[in-house]
């Protein structure tokens, strides 16, 4: 029977773990901390259900809800509460709300474009031009920001496509490749000549989509019990047997044709493979001794720390003030917060009756130091950023910080270039595969998607029969 390891315990070293299993593979995943599931962390405290990383996952793309699927876990998709309002976005410190139907980036309708308080009417008039602008037809890649602006104009991405990308790679908008980052873009505006037309029609196959059989998905959805459920059912169907918490891999290292994974306390085991899922610059460390190039490439990819802070209220002393599911902060307003989110108004069962759960974000391109402040001082920061946009000053009745230093991969200019060195690189070492945020899709299905493919291609690699079955 092949041998492979997998290093790393998040979302992506757990499906390449499960992959490998259903394949007939003897699996050891290593992971270096006490705990599983990386970024997927959901805690129970005093009837609160609180998400501290990623708190749901999108329903278009299919591979997690496959997953979960396969795991046995479909009766416990929850979608979005109905009536939980929209999203909104500050500008000049109030809440203006986000149009409706947002998709790529702009509105699917010019009644929202018309209607929007949130752009003047130069700035609706420069939107609107993108419905004549010329398509770029060259294959050369260029920044997001620079995209938004050339196709909607430098208003519609301050004030509302600059504030939801933050939200979504923590990045800074030049800086981000629209190719890594949104291609569907492009191809959109090869094929449509037009973004908003493409939304346009993007929001037609949606609502056809919704018309056919099955479960009624919300855009964004997630699991009853926190997304801790996925990561901890996909440990429970591989095996504690194959799972090691606490094991730091230290290097990688090919020794009689075979490689060999040496830990920090000095254990070494061989192996046919190994899935390296970690972040890039852990990858980087271990790898060291295997290839030179490779590890130089590695430390190329580089990332963004970021913070979320959960706050538990009375719900008497937040009355008309939950507006909406949460807000979005752009760059001009200057503020610590990146965003906030009701979540008691996001997803059932999260809160015992008469709480109120909000979530505020920290930390993004060019503004990291919040996330690494002391509890003392970020709580009452962003308490008072709280009473300015909201009028709240009630003492929380819990408080919670979750840090994620340098946790977000980004995706700069140049990142196509990245995955070819190393896609070239790993040619020479057939034995190892890299797969995890840093590479092809920070979101959750995205993890399980590379995942699932790089765990098969790499037990094609060594003859693995596909059609061998966990015994």
């Amino acid at each position: 029977m092949a041998r492979i390891a997998v290093v790393g315990g998040g979302i992506a070293g757990l499906s390449a773990a499960w992959t490998l299993r259903q394949r007939g593979v003897e699996v050891t995943l290593y992971e270096a901390v006490d705990r599983l599931g990386g970024k997927l962390h959901t805690e129970q405290i005093n009837g609160l259900l609180i998400d501290s990383g990623p708190d749901s996952f999108l329903s278009s793309k299919p591979a997690a809800l496959g997953l979960i699927q396969q795991l046995g876990l479909a009766d416990r998709v929850i979608n979005t509460l109905a009536g939980g309002g929209g999203t909104f976005i500050i500008r000049d410190g109030r809440l203006l709300p986000l149009p409706e139907g947002i998709t790529l980036l702009v509105p699917a309708e010019f009644t929202a474009i018309a209607r929007t308080p949130l752009l003047s009417p130069l700035g609706k008039a420069r939107m609107a031009m993108d419905y004549v602008i010329p398509a770029k037809r060259d294959d050369a890649d260029e920044s997001i920001g620079n995209f938004v602006r050339r196709r909607v104009g430098k208003q519609a991405f301050e004030r509302m496509a600059e504030p939801l990308l933050s939200g979504i790679y923590g990045g800074d908008a030049d800086k981000l490749s629209l190719l890594s980052t949104f291609p569907r873009l492009r191809e959109t505006e090869r094929q449509h000549g037009s973004v908003i037309k493409g939304a346009i029609a993007q929001k037609r196959q949606a609502r056809a989509a919704a018309a056919r059989p099955g479960p009624r998905r919300t855009p964004f959805v997630s699991l009853a019990g926190g997304l801790s459920e996925l990561t901890d059912t996909l440990a429970d169907q591989i095996g504690i047997a194959n799972i090691q918490t606490g094991a730091h891999v230290a290097s990688i290292i090919e020794i009689g044709g075979s490689l060999t994974v040496e830990l920090a306390s000095g254990e070494r085991e061989r192996f046919d493979g190994v899935v390296v899922a970690t972040p890039a610059s852990e990858a980087a460390d271990m790898l060291a001794p295997l290839d030179a190039r490779l590890t130089a490439t590695l430390r190329r990819i580089p990332y963004v720390s970021s913070a979320t802070i959960s706050l538990a209220l009375n719900t008497a002393d937040v009355v008309g003030k939950q507006v909406g599911r949460g807000f979005v902060i752009p760059r001009a307003e200057g503020r610590t917060l990146t965003a906030v989110t009701w979540t008691s108004n996001k997803f059932g069962g999260r809160v015992p009756e008469g709480v109120a759960l909000l979530r505020g974000f920290v930390g993004r391109a060019g503004n990291e130091r919040p996330a690494y402040m002391a509890d003392e001082e970020l709580i009452p920061l962003v308490r008072a950023e709280l009473q300015t946009i909201l009028g709240i000053d009630a003492e929380p009745m819990l408080a919670r910080v979750y840090r994620w230093p340098r946790a977000m991969p980004q995706y700069n200019l140049g990142h196509p270039q990245i995955l070819a060195s190393l896609a070239d690189t790993l040619a020479g070492h057939p034995g190892i595969a890299l797969t995890g945020a840093a590479y092809r899709g920070v979101g959750i299905p995205d993890c399980i998607s590379d995942a699932t493919a790089q765990a098969n291609a790499l037990a094609d690699r060594i003859s693995v029969p596909a059609s061998a079955q966990l015994a």
